[in-house]
Parts: C-alpha cells; sequence; structure tokens
C-alpha cells in the first residue's frame, strides 16, 4: 500500500494525471502498477486502477487477476469498481475513502445516484434502440462451442 501512495504522490507532483495509483500483486510480488494518466493521455478511462489491471493481464497472459491482490491508494469510483469484478481478484486494498476523494474536488457519487435512475431520467439520456435485433448477438454467441466464459 506504501508504494501505491508514493506513486500517487509523484503523479499528483508530474501533473499526470489525477492523485491516484495502483499495484497489482499476485503471491506477495508486485507484478504491475498504473496511476491516474486521464489529463496526460487524453482518456477518461485511463484511472490507476484499470492502467495497473491492463498491465497486469498483460503481464500474466490472461484475462482475469485470479489470485491477485490490488492496493489502491484510493477507494475504486464505480468505473475501477467495474473493471475490478471484471478481473476477478482475490482482494482489494485501498487506503483513502470516496468522501476522502469527494474532499479533494473528485466526487463520483453523481455516477451512483444515476445507476439507480431509469434511463430516461438521467442526467445523459440512455435511449434503448433495436433490442429485439440485437438478440441475434447473444445467440450467436451460445451457439459458439469454443466461447470463453468470463
Amino acid at each position: 500500500m506504501a508504494r501505491a501512495i508514493e506513486l500517487a504522490v509523484e503523479n499528483a507532483r508530474a501533473g499526470r494525471g489525477g492523485p491516484f495509483a495502483a499495484l497489482v500483486a499476485k503471491d506477495g510480488v508486485g507484478i504491475a502498477t498504473g496511476v491516474n494518466l486521464v489529463v496526460s493521455t487524453n482518456d477518461p478511462t485511463a484511472h490507476a486502477e484499470i492502467v495497473a489491471i491492463r498491465a497486469a493481464c498483460r503481464a500474466l497472459g490472461q484475462f482475469q487477476l485470479t489470485g491477485c491482490d490490488i492496493y489502491a491508494s484510493c477507494e475504486p469510483c464505480p468505473m475501477c469498481l467495474g473493471a475490478i469484478y471484471w478481473a476477478r481478484p482475490a482482494r482489494v486494498f485501498f487506503a483513502a475513502t470516496r468522501a476522502d476523494a469527494a474532499a479533494a474536488g473528485f466526487d463520483d457519487s453523481l455516477i451512483y445516484e444515476e445507476l439507480a435512475r431509469p434511463f430516461d431520467a438521467r442526467r445523459i439520456p440512455m435511449i434503448p434502440l433495436m433490442r429485439a435485433q440485437a438478440q441475434v448477438t447473444f445467440r450467436e454467441w451460445q451457439a459458439r462451442a469454443n466461447r470463453v466464459r468470463y
């Protein structure tokens, strides 16, 4: 955890992105790190946890982090939390809380609130289209004998 916090401080000082960092470890050995690169890469998905997950998956040659731990300098936001659940690590440790992040100007409460709203009541309207036609995608997937479940 100390290394994740150290990386977050370095990133904040360097101005590459927000004051966030993450480290992925397996069997007690760090295999990947990530810092927030949103600003420097013009990528709103370049949060520290996602950068670290991508690097760890590349290093391991797999799309899941089975048996790994993630150390994050701050409680993961909703996007990172989703990525973490898809990656399936064993555990997640975090230092600062989302309340601490909100106090510093990184408030993600809007996203939590938006998820609870109906599609048409969200700030960015979510408009379902062609649902029936899209079902073929799932039928095709389910028909594949060699599909990889994740």
